[in-house]
């Protein structure tokens, strides 16, 4: 493989552009920290945006032991990469690579790919934010990297990954990242239990809307790397992915407050930021394969089917902090349903139903994959380490009792 790779070019536009890309996606994790921190009481915000910060430190590492290794390895019969291929990304340097990278380093593709590694299990710590101890966490995220992320993203990814050689579209992760963070924060909810404030069905204001605002911002603004990026190069299909990104997030972000308005509700901020991530959540897996006009509609449909979710939730008894499943879990399903329907080459609207057929057996596979592996993650973690916090620790709040500050 690598003397192959000496024989291609390295496009210096192409090369330019995913650095930049790489870094818009790294963008996007520190926007999620103040997207979640914004949400939680006042006592929770530095232990909720530390869980988002302390990924990029973790899968760092993990990433470049062995995580990319077992993402885009050479394939072990489909289902995970060689471990000993890419071990401390030995051979993974400044020369592109023919299968995953022709024209850029390939380097830079492991860093780009990584980013997207970072924030998936960040994403699920919406769910049990504000009552999981914090030492118990970064195992848990170790193991679900390994043994969650890791597979999906060789399965849907890696050219003979299983699920790509069906034929499945995911262009930048409603199953790797979405599918795979929704599903496992619904079994985090689940196994963690509810809140006692949940509990006595008390609410709570979230602590600072201008955090969600910026990090909705930051957010946006990084998914076009997230999306863009994807295409691997500075050319057509990349403003394809970066036109339907912001397409599908505006459409998301008004169709919300509209809905929301519909039932009865004043439109608000922190609808109108939800709003704006679900559509940018919906057309991820879609932004390099459908129209302009379909983004429109993915974000639309999108919205509404998640706002819907999140409505039904809050009649339960589950406890999903930040909704996170109902956002990124029910949204990322959509996505993949949707990309299927409108996907101009091989869609069902343009008169080819087989995709649809493949990509709802994937979206069954990868939800039962992601939180029942998941739920045995949380059930490992718990035989080392308790993964709730006390009683009184979660009432002083995990700002002072996991790491002894306070935003005051």
């Amino acid at each position: 493989m690598e003397n192959a790779a000496q024989t291609l070019t390295i496009n210096g536009g192409d090369t330019a552009w995913m650095l930049t890309a790489t870094a818009l996606v790294l963008l996007m994790t520190p926007g999620l920290s103040f997207f979640y921190g914004g949400m939680v009481q006042k006592k929770n915000i530095i232990s909720t945006m530390l869980q988002s910060f302390i990924s990029m430190g973790v899968v760092s590492i993990i990433w470049v032991v062995i995580g990319f290794s077992l993402s885009f390895g050479p394939s072990i019969g489909g289902w995970i990469g060689d471990p000993r291929a890419f071990f401390m990304l030995k051979g993974v340097g400044a020369a592109p690579d023919a299968a995953l990278s022709p024209t850029i380093p390939f380097a830079l593709f492991a860093l780009f790919q990584l980013k997207f590694a970072i924030i998936t299990p960040a994403l699920i710590t919406g769910a049990f934010a504000e009552r999981v101890r914090f030492s118990s966490y970064l195992i848990f995220i170790t193991l679900f990297t390994l043994l969650i992320y890791t597979p999906l993203a060789h399965w849907t990814w890696h050219p003979e990954g299983i699920l790509r050689k069906w034929g499945v579209l995911d262009f930048a992760g409603g199953t790797v990242v979405h599918m795979a963070s929704g599903f496992a924060a619904l079994a985090g909810a689940l196994f963690l239990g509810r809140r006692e404030i949940h509990r006595k069905t008390k609410s709570h204001s979230p602590a600072h809307i201008p955090y969600v605002m910026l990090g909705t911002g930051m957010l946006w603004f990084g998914w076009f790397g997230f999306n863009a990026g994807s295409a691997l190069a500075a050319n057509g299909l990349a403003v394809t992915a970066f036109l339907n990104t912001n397409t599908a997030s505006a459409a998301a972000m008004l169709a919300w407050i509209f809905f929301d308005r519909a039932r009865g509700r004043r439109p608000s901020a922190l609808g109108a930021c939800v709003g704006a991530v679900v559509g940018l959540v919906a057309i991820t897996p879609a932004a390099g394969f459908v129209s302009t006009g379909a983004s429109l509609i993915i974000g639309t449909v999108g919205a509404i089917v998640s706002n819907l979710a999140v409505h039904w939730k809050s009649k339960s008894s589950v406890d999903d902090t930040l909704d996170v499943f109902p956002c990124h879990g029910v949204g990322g399903l959509t996505g993949m349903i949707l990309t299927a329907v409108f996907a101009q080459d091989g869609g069902w609207i343009n008169g080819s139903p087989k995709l649809l057929g493949i990509h709802l057996l994937t979206t069954v596979i990868v939800a039962a994959f992601s939180f029942g592996g998941s739920l045995l993650l949380y059930l490992f973690v718990q035989k080392l380490h308790p993964l709730r916090v006390s009683a009184k620790d979660e009432d002083i709040g995990l700002d002072i009792s996991q790491h002894a500050e306070s935003v005051e």
